[in-house]
């Protein structure tokens, strides 16, 4: 009988663990940049290399910032919410080109549209890993100071863009 209590305390502890996961939210996975500074970057522009956008163009703005690559099969159906999110004007949209080839993500923004107000070329992912992606996409909402307040990881939904990020951007924006 004893012999049989260690698989099942093993058993019964995975199924703790197991339920806890189940309860959690996989788009909000907690940052450690959560309140601190955005990292600061300075990247060519995926339309026109010879341009360069730097994050301190919105300092002073909430904006997002929507990490996403041609080759990310999610991405893709993240695009037409995305496209729309954009239209409502409640941010500016500034677009990370995370791991890419230029070509590709050119090609990709003429077919899918281009929901950015601008997009940062990041071919070498150094920045996307400095904001902490280990995937694509992700979104950050970035306040008036420079802040991240919040992080979503996965594709963005209706639902999401409803219930989080639109009274997000509201409250920081009368902040």
């Amino acid at each position: 009988m004893k012999r049989y209590l260690l698989p099942l305390g093993g058993f019964l502890v995975l199924l703790t663990f197991l339920g806890v996961g189940l309860r959690l939210k996989p788009q909000e996975i907690p940052s450690p940049l959560i309140g601190k500074r955005a990292p600061a970057f300075a990247l060519p522009q995926v339309e026109d290399a010879g341009r360069t956008f730097r994050s301190k163009d919105m300092d002073g703005k909430v904006w997002v910032l929507n990490v996403w690559a041609s080759w990310c099969a999610p991405c893709r159906a993240e695009h037409p919410v995305l496209l729309e999110f954009s239209r409502l004007g409640a941010a500016p949209v500034v677009g990370l080109n995370y791991n890419d080839a230029r070509g590709d993500s050119q090609r990709w923004l003429r077919e899918f549209g281009n929901p950015y107000l601008v997009s940062a070329f990041d071919g070498d992912g150094k920045t996307g890993i400095e904001f902490g992606v280990y995937g694509v996409p992700e979104t950050f909402v970035i306040d008036k100071r420079g802040q991240i307040r919040l992080k979503l990881t996965g594709p963005l939904t209706s639902d999401v863009i409803r219930d989080k990020l639109l009274p997000l951007i509201r409250e920081l924006n009368h902040a």
